[in-house]
């Protein structure tokens, strides 16, 4: 079974990574501190190498231990958590590709079972739910500052217990957490309830370019490398604007392009609940969830918008 190969690797392994994908939002960060803290219960130590995230997440017991680089070039073992594909794994891709062995923990549907050992639990609304039942499988005791980090990335995968992906057991395991200490008003206040003085900044441009396509259905914006120079020192300052949109009054489809060094844009993509992003972004080179998704696009503006514009229009008026 591969929960028992995946505990009997980490028992053998002198040494660990955990990695996560580019641009890690709050699962990922979470999810990748919960295997830190697990792994130290079971006797070992873990390097979690994030070279960026938001400063939102410092406040996660074990934010502080998070590395840029690794400590060697080659670790025994190499987890993957919140990631579902391997080119995602930028500024640790290096570190999975020489480890001796590679395990995958995630979430998403669409994934290419990229590790020696693959698990993944596509139902579970966030990477953090299927860490708890994993971590309950091996018979780790979930702590506060643990249960910390699991309850952060249920609640920022699921908007605070508010999308579709949420389950009954969503809930359950949230209850568990509450009972050990969790202190779930913090950690709300923290990643839901908290703006920047730059995020309120990005989010009157983004309304001052929106536009709406097919009488509505359609919302789409974007935000330009100057515009995150003269605002943003934080990547987490942009976290959120693309759901704001989304729930506009008739708006089935939001979308936030947001320009890139490489030559480019990062797409978000969120929907209600009869659109399939992430069937859009499978189309343009990406993937995600059905109702949040991503891809990257080159060209300019004009490219980008009029390329995500006419995929969404040939899926929605299929």
């Amino acid at each position: 079974m591969t929960l028992d190969n995946i505990l009997e690797e980490i028992k053998k392994a002198e040494t660990i990574v955990v990695l996560c994908h580019e641009s890690p939002d709050g699962d990922a960060v979470a999810s990748s501190l919960s295997v830190m803290h697990a792994v130290a219960k079971l006797g070992k130590e873990a390097d979690v190498i994030i070279p960026e995230y938001s400063k939102v997440f410092d406040f996660l017991p074990g934010a502080d231990k998070i590395l840029q680089k690794g400590r060697t070039n080659k670790y025994d073992l190499a987890i993957s958590v919140d990631c579902s594909d391997l080119k995602r794994l930028v500024g640790g891709k290096e570190y999975f590709e020489t480890a001796k062995r590679t395990i995958e923990i995630d979430h998403h549907s669409v994934n290419s079972m990229f590790a020696d050992f693959n698990y993944v639990d596509p139902v579970a609304p966030a990477c953090c739910q299927v860490l708890i039942g994993m971590f309950e499988y091996f018979g780790i005791d979930i702590d506060k500052e643990l249960g910390t980090c699991l309850l952060t990335g249920i609640i920022t995968d699921t908007g605070g217990f508010q999308y579709s992906s949420v389950t009954s057991d969503t809930f359950e395991f949230a209850a568990q957490l509450l009972r050990k200490g969790v202190n779930i008003s913090k950690i709300c206040q923290e990643v839901l309830r908290t703006k920047t003085k730059a995020h309120c900044q990005l989010e009157k441009l983004i309304y001052e370019r929106l536009e709406f396509i097919e009488n509505g259905k359609i919302a789409i914006t974007y935000l330009t490398l100057k515009d995150y120079a003269e605002y943003s020192n934080d990547m987490g300052d942009d976290e959120g604007l693309v759901e704001s949109i989304r729930d506009i009054e008739g708006v089935e489809v939001a979308v936030l392009l947001k320009e890139k060094e490489n030559g480019g844009f990062k797409i978000s993509m969120r929907s209600k609940d009869n659109v399939n992003v992430s069937d859009i972004c499978l189309l343009l080179g990406g993937g995600g969830h059905p109702r949040a998704a991503g891809c990257f696009i080159t060209g300019d503006v004009s490219q980008a918008k009029t390329k995500v514009i006419n995929t969404i229009k040939q899926q929605i008026n299929k």
